[in-house]
């Protein structure tokens, strides 16, 4: 096998990796905020990934994700939810709560300051939801 054929299929591997590992590999479920005292609450554990990685919400109702960073990664130093007007400083080992109020329904993106970690918020209209 010639050099330049190692080369390509180690780049193809590669190129299959990291789209498994950033894309693919922590999919799972959304996960719904309950009812509690009228902040729909989230913990969220920070560990090369976001889990959980998707969240629901209502619209109008505050939200409190609590990002609980356990790993060291540079990247992960930071959270940004630019729809929100947000970004925060993680500390390792540590819980910083993040506090919005979503008035439009949709989805939108969270994601580590390097935007390599990705999560997503659902923002369903409170009409449309039993909970």
């Amino acid at each position: 096998m010639s050099s330049q054929t190692v080369v390509t299929v180690t780049g193809l591997a590669a190129i299959v990796w990291v789209n498994w590992y950033f894309l693919l590999s922590a999919a799972e479920p959304a996960r719904t905020a309950g009812a509690g005292d009228g902040i729909q609450r989230f913990a969220i554990e920070v560990n090369n990934s976001y889990s959980p990685a998707t969240v629901r919400v209502r619209a109008g109702r505050p939200v409190r994700l609590d990002f609980h960073r356990v790993d060291r990664s540079s990247c992960t130093e930071e959270v940004a939810l630019p729809d929100f007007g947000i970004r925060t400083y993680l500390p390792t080992q540590q819980t910083t709560p993040i506090e919005f109020t979503p008035t439009t329904p949709g989805s939108y993106e969270f994601a580590c300051g390097m935007g390599m970690v990705r999560g997503r918020i659902i923002v369903e209209d409170a009409r449309e939801t039993n909970k």
